[in-house]
């Protein structure tokens, strides 16, 4: 039978309700919460309950279906999520001491764009620097990426946002223009000073509006009171290439999607006087340990990014 303090053994096992109070602190629900850690919503709850009793006080208030820090809450998070997941963290952070980066995985969120444009040359470069790093692409986008993010279900995202959610830091790096596109022959694809008021009679092609391209184009035509239409909403760049070179449409899109290949059935105008550039970058959540392979990942985006751990703390953005 043990003896001693029984206050010291319940130290000794404090992980677990310290991991329970992090991830409701991060996720605001105790459902998600428990859906994270695989526990069920009564052993979160009571965790929670056993380490306010020992804290004496309150951690959190419940606002709605949402649980939200008290100003107690929200200092124990600040001490206790870096010690979480840090501990959380120390097998990989072990084991890639031992092995450098010759093992491990690394996921990287990305939506289809990304995925086809941007990102070939970086992953071809990560694979020959660390042949034996598994790299998993998850080709999500929207709700769905940023699900995975702050359900840790990957490392690390790389895309465009437009507006970037408090618990989550963006660190923009590359930029592309806005282009219309449309076939040769076009009324438009020869127009001197080509105005957005130009586009109004014709048909647009436009991405899912759930997707940040749609919200965008339409932002900007109602901000400056311009009527377009919607000829049609469909996924994928090349497919939106594909139906304005048949003549379906014309589309706004970002000129990372225009190829070489482009230019013998497309004409593309910039339109970076209506429309602002887009910036693709790194999207993490805050405070997330960074194991080595997504430490190297980072800084082949961008050299020297991870040493500015100020975007990853505070979510700091150059936009």
């Amino acid at each position: 039978m043990a003896t001693g303090n029984p206050r010291f053994y319940y130290k000794g096992d404090r992980l677990k309700p310290l991991r329970a109070f992090c991830q409701v602190a991060r996720l605001g629900s105790v459902s998600r919460a428990a859906e994270a850690l695989f526990l069920s919503q009564p052993a979160v709850t009571l965790q929670l309950q056993a380490l306010e009793r020992e804290l004496g006080t309150a951690l959190f208030e419940r606002i709605g279906r949402r649980f939200s820090l008290t100003r107690e809450g929200q200092v124990l998070y600040e001490i206790a999520r870096p010690l979480v997941e840090g501990l959380d963290g120390l097998d990989g952070e072990f084991r890639s001491k031992i092995k450098g980066l010759q093992a491990g995985e690394l996921h990287v969120a990305a939506g289809s764009s990304t995925i086809l444009y941007l990102l070939p040359k970086l992953v071809q470069a990560f694979r020959a620097q660390h042949p034996e790093v598994q790299l998993v692409l998850h080709n999500v986008t929207g709700q769905d990426g940023l699900g995975l993010l702050r359900s840790d279900g990957v490392d690390l995202a790389v895309g465009s946002m437009l507006d970037v959610p408090t618990d989550l830091a963006y660190a923009p790096v590359y930029s592309f223009d806005p282009m219309l596109i449309c076939p040769p022959g076009h009324p438009l694809a020869d127009k001197p000073d080509l105005k957005l008021e130009d586009l109004s009679p014709y048909g647009l092609i436009l991405p899912p509006r759930r997707l940040t391209t749609y919200r965008l184009v339409d932002l900007v035509f109602q901000q400056r009171r311009v009527p377009y239409t919607v000829a049609l909403e469909v996924g994928g760049w090349e497919v939106i290439k594909q139906y304005v070179a048949m003549g379906l449409g014309i589309s706004i899109v970002t000129s990372i999607c225009l190829t070489e290949a482009d230019e013998q059935r497309l004409v593309a105008r910039n339109l970076g006087d209506y429309f602002p550039p887009r910036s693709y970058g790194v999207v993490m959540r805050k405070g997330k340990y960074l194991s080595p392979q997504a430490r190297a990942f980072i800084d082949l985006v961008k050299p020297g990014l991870f040493e500015r751990r100020d975007y990853f703390d505070a979510g700091h953005s150059e936009r």
